[in-house]
């Protein structure tokens, strides 16, 4: 696990204390959605389906950072849509990063080197790039030639200016073994960034293309396959160790969507950012008065296949936690990765 061992001491800490004041049900990692408008159509996404009014509209700067001090959360990922293209995401994360919460801006990138100037690296935030394959397998899940190539730019020149720049990969049942190992090591070696993270594709039930999402078996497979012959120890892999267990199948954890909610224009999304049964404008609501027990493979049909990290690596950090073996496991793959 890549994480910076200022930020795993930070979220060790924080883990702590909330089992301390006996909390069971506590955010990890907010998922902020300040706006649904993208500059792409990505064929896997459910976020760009919404009426022209939505996706006009922009959350205020006070709304996004009050909900994230609301939670008392950590961690915070902007995603949208594109939160590139919203008039004052400078402002959120600055406001955020100045309250020492470790911000993650998700971005295409393809509006990156423009918007560039108006970040300043820090160790509370970073970029993280989506970047799916290489080129030609990119490009053709963003639906649009170049944005690999534009990506890539965007990804070099942050570097050059000292940002952290993490990736997110989300792998689909058109993938194979060997494109993964192929994006993944050219990321970790050639691109060189400083976290990866990785996905199996989740049905969103709005998404243009609904054939070729992973099923279990299927992305257990994947992970197994791609994780062979030392390359799971080699990559600087932003998840938990049991986590990437977890995707191999050598464990199983129920889902744990409550420590990372989804805050978007329309409130606390229950319960996922993957699936959406209403909204509360709090989130002592959403907590209180969701009934999570309904959720998760075995009890819900929609979750029947899902493996995302949403549900699961804050299951598996708590698992962790909860474990002085797996903790030392965690602590000495953080250990080996910052040394590098």
């Amino acid at each position: 696990m890549a994480m910076p061992l200022r930020q795993s001491i930070k979220v060790a800490t924080y883990l702590a204390e909330q089992k301390l004041r006996g909390r069971d049900k506590f955010p990890l990692i907010v998922e902020l959605e300040p706006l649904f408008a993208c500059n792409l159509k990505c064929e896997g996404c459910g976020k760009i389906q919404h009426p022209a009014g939505v996706l006009k509209q922009r959350m205020p700067v006070a709304q996004a950072v009050g909900a994230v001090l609301e939670s008392g959360a950590p961690m915070v990922s902007i995603a949208g849509g594109e939160p590139l293209m919203h008039p004052q995401i400078d402002e959120i994360v600055r406001q955020l990063v100045a309250r020492r919460k470790y911000v993650f801006l998700c971005t295409n990138a393809m509006l990156l080197r423009k918007k560039m100037d108006k970040f300043t690296p820090s160790p509370y935030f970073a970029f993280a790039v989506h970047i799916d394959g290489l080129r030609e397998r990119h490009d053709e899940s963003v639906a649009k030639e170049g944005v690999f190539d534009e990506a890539v730019a965007a990804i070099k020149e942050a570097k050059r200016r000292g940002f952290r720049v993490t990736t997110n990969s989300t792998f689909f049942n058109t993938d194979t073994p060997q494109t993964v190992v192929e994006v993944l090591n050219y990321l970790n070696d050639d691109l060189k960034v400083d976290e990866m993270m990785i996905s199996p594709a989740y049905a969103y039930e709005k998404a243009p293309d609904q054939e070729h999402f992973l099923g279990v078996e299927q992305t257990r497979e994947l992970f197994r396959k791609a994780f062979a012959g030392g390359n799971r120890r080699r990559w600087r892999l932003n998840h938990s160790p049991l986590f990437l267990d977890f995707l191999e199948g050598k464990v199983d954890f129920p889902c744990t969507a409550w420590a990372i909610p989804n805050y978007s224009l329309f409130g606390w999304q229950r319960p996922c950012y993957l699936m959406s049964d209403g909204y509360v404008p709090t989130y002592r609501e959403l907590i209180e008065d969701t009934d999570w027990d309904r959720y998760g493979r075995g009890k819900d049909p929609r979750c029947a296949n899902c493996m995302a990290h949403c549900g699961y690596e804050p299951t598996a950090v708590l698992a962790t936690m909860g474990s002085l073996k797996e903790s030392l496991r965690a602590m000495r793959e953080t250990v080996s990765s910052n040394r590098e």
